[in-house]
């Protein structure tokens, strides 16, 4: 029975003790708070104006109660987290530094702060909105972040940093008026689901980053939606980038991945495809762009089914020395296919070729595009299609559908209406 009693005694006093809730009292300053702090507790910090930076060094928990802010003066970063599991709530973050050399921003994930959390906090005129390097596992979820947008797009910092990460989850961000919206370099095995970019240079970038999903994200008014390159085994799966002045979604030295149920509308190029092989595009609508498929560079071996290309000026751009096959699955819808099904199985019976020689001169010289409906182009363009040695490559589609897929394609043609009337 002693010996029970020593245990017990041994058990309580080895015991961890509870995590404490501390809370910043009025006049009193959120560092002196965190240094009384023990590992695992929660600072709450009530509704007010903190100008102070802030370093994280032991796991900890920051809380805001009813939105206080948190400045940092123009200088340096904000919050610096150091330690691993750090998470960050319900705060105002505002007001970091400016240097790009410094990098600095409004919450710096530093190497080795792993799992850190940053949820439904506001981000305001920060260089980098936060900047995660070699902290693996982080989630960045539900945060506005707004950038310095009285800079050029060259001197603001990007919305969201990663480099050399690995399992991040970046989901249900607003991001706007940064220089990019998600920047990605080196980072593997990510998330990134139900974000919100606009009026930045690319929603996203990505470079040399592996085993990710892009996922149910909204890219629009931008330079450029979603720029994929130097990538392999990504998903990038019903986003719908629109009113990008260059391209929606680009496809630059990409290899084994997926990209399927997209929409790309209204952009200056629907897709921009580019040195890029041994992929599936699949169930995309590319709708009332400028060009609907710019496709260079190779790119062969790709398989493309199901798409619907509808209503772009120029389906396809392509400059090549060989035909590319697509639709050898499911053929591809094309707004502009003036072939019959005469056995009513829902697929052309001759096949579709996107592209002519007119197509070719324009590609080459953009200025013969204002002779579009001329008398002289009509015939070039009926000529070419009578004598093969006038034909030049283009995309081919054995079968192409009758009808469009996308139930929906007649209201995002009249949302790109809209869009451009209010411009």
């Amino acid at each position: 029975m002693k010996r029970l009693g020593a245990l017990l005694l041994l058990l309580a006093c080895t015991a961890p003790a509870a995590a404490a809730v501390w809370r910043v009292q009025p006049g009193e300053r959120i560092g002196a708070v965190i240094e009384r702090a023990a590992p695992g507790d929660t600072v709450e910090i009530p509704r007010g104006h903190y100008a102070e930076r802030l370093r994280i060094e032991k796991p900890l928990t920051l809380r805001g109660i009813d939105r206080p802010t948190i400045s940092g003066g123009g200088e340096g970063d904000v919050i610096r987290v150091v330690a691993p599991d750090v998470r960050i709530e319900g705060l105002i973050v505002r007001d970091s530094g400016d240097d790009l050399g410094g990098q600095n921003a409004g919450i710096y994930i530093q190497p080795g702060a792993h799992r850190a959390v940053v949820r439904h906090c506001d981000f305001a005129h920060v260089l980098f909105g936060l900047w995660i390097e070699k902290a693996d596992d982080v989630r960045i979820e539900d945060n506005l972040i707004t950038g310095m947008r009285e800079k050029l797009s060259s001197q603001r910092g990007n919305a969201i940093q990663l480099y050399n990460t690995r399992g991040a989850r970046i989901a249900r961000n607003h991001i706007s008026f940064a220089r990019d919206g998600i920047y990605v370099d080196v980072s593997h095995h990510a998330e990134f689901v139900g974000n919100v970019i606009h009026h930045v240079r690319y929603g996203s970038h990505y470079m040399n980053s592996y085993h990710n999903l892009w996922q149910d994200n909204e890219s629009h008014h931008n330079q450029g939606g979603l720029a994929l390159m130097e990538v392999r085994h990504l998903t990038v799966r019903g986003n719908r980038t629109w009113a990008n002045t260059d391209h929606g979604i680009m496809l630059r030295t990409l290899q084994d991945s997926t990209i399927e149920d997209n929409v790309a509308a209204g952009n200056g190029r629907g897709f921009f495809i580019y040195d890029a092989e041994y992929n599936v595009l699949r169930g995309n609508l590319v709708i009332g762009n400028r060009v609907g498929i710019h496709l260079w560079a190779g790119s062969f071996n790709n398989q493309v089914d199901g798409n619907d290309f509808v209503n772009n000026q120029e389906q396809i751009r392509y400059v090549a020395s060989r035909d590319v096959e697509w639709g050898q699955r499911r053929g591809n819808y094309w707004s502009n296919y003036l072939g019959w099904d005469g056995d009513g199985d829902g697929f052309g019976d001759t096949p579709m070729e996107a592209s002519d020689a007119v197509d070719w001169l324009v590609a080459r010289y953009p200025f013969t595009k204002l002779l579009d409906s001329s008398p002289a182009i009509s015939t070039l363009r009926l000529i070419s299609r009578q004598f093969p040695v006038l034909r030049v490559a283009t995309v081919t589609d054995a079968r192409p559908a009758m009808v469009p897929r996308h139930q929906d394609w007649r209201a995002w043609l009249e949302a790109m209406r809209n869009d451009a009337a209010r411009d």
